[in-house]
């Protein structure tokens, strides 16, 4: 059994949150499950889009950081996440997509699935790949997307990195990935697939690229900032951190985000990865039919609600 369940989010860097915003809500139809602020930085938002109920392993969140450089591309950064959307939908979305002023790049076959890859007006690299496999992600009503066109949640992600046998050892040591083999220079790691047919919402794996001849990459607008795993609990999560820690890491110690539960480290190759528990959910706080229409702070930052609001910028809604 792996040590993580697949992937529970994964974070990026973007423009304008205002553009931000209108992106992922119009043109791809997420839902906003969460309008908050990044906890460590708490002058900026941190919004969360994912499906009806903001279930594990369905959300993109990002830090809308609209003073940062662009990103530099290279290793050690995620260079792109994909979404699944529904077999068959990737004309859909091709034509959608070109509709919004989005030029895709042609689809692709990678791994035996159909990708559509793209960036958002910031220049973050995503792509449409298309899966039957079982998920429990909730379609949302309130979509401009037609529910059997809607994502369905993460799908992967890949980084390069400058030698991959370190990350290589990680990923099949330490979280008990398996090894699905090589294809283009990408080398895929995850769960098996009977892993996700109880109805998994979560992706369940990366690829991984040995790119010794690009340079260290940087975050800045339009990169990601990190890649979240699913674990059950805090008592999996403190294992698997143990686990981190004893082959030489170093990671956080539990940081409670009031949703979840998280530990951050760097692995070998330089990703910023987090354990993140599925508990206790964004239903703790907000009525489900309500998601993300409210700004919501952890309790710890209730008291200085009248100075974070005055710095935040409006989104459109």
């Amino acid at each position: 059994m792996a040590r993580v369940h697949g992937l529970h989010h994964i974070t990026g860097i973007a423009g304008p949150a205002s553009e931000n915003h209108r992106f992922y809500t119009d043109t791809l139809g997420m839902r906003m499950v969460k309008r908050s602020v990044n906890q460590d930085d708490p002058k900026t938002y941190h919004l969360f889009y994912a499906d009806a109920n903001g279930s594990p392993g369905t959300d993109l969140t990002f830090f809308p950081w609209a003073e940062m450089a662009p990103a530099r591309p290279g290793h050690g950064v995620t260079s792109e996440t994909l979404l699944a959307v529904p077999t068959g939908s990737l004309g859909f979305w091709a034509d959608r997509l070109a509709a919004h002023g989005v030029v895709p790049d042609p689809i692709e076959t990678r791994f035996g699935e159909q990708v559509l890859p793209f960036a958002d007006p910031h220049g973050l690299r995503l792509a449409l790949a298309e899966t039957s496999d079982p998920r429990n992600g909730v379609p949302w009503d309130g979509s401009p997307v037609p529910a059997e066109h809607q994502i369905l949640g993460l799908h992967g992600a890949r980084f390069p990195v400058a030698r991959r046998g370190p990350t290589d050892a990680f990923l099949t040591g330490v979280f008990q990935l398996t090894d699905f083999g090589e294809e283009n220079g990408w080398r895929r790691y995850g769960l098996p697939r009977e892993y996700g047919l109880d109805g998994a919402a979560s992706g369940t794996w990366v690829d991984v690229a040995e790119r010794p001849d690009l340079p260290r990459g940087a975050w800045g607008t339009g990169t990601i900032h990190h890649i979240a795993w699913r674990v059950d609990d805090e008592a999996e999560e403190r294992d698997t951190r143990e686990a981190v820690e004893q082959v030489g890491l170093r990671p956080t110690p539990v940081i409670d985000r009031f949703w979840f539960r998280s530990v951050y480290f760097k692995e070998p190759g330089g990703v910023l990865f987090e354990l993140a528990t599925d508990g206790p959910g964004f239903g703790v706080d907000e009525a489900m039919e309500t998601l993300g229409e409210a700004l919501v702070l952890p309790p710890w930052l209730e008291p200085y609600r009248d100075e974070i609001e005055a710095g935040l910028p409006t989104l459109d809604d």
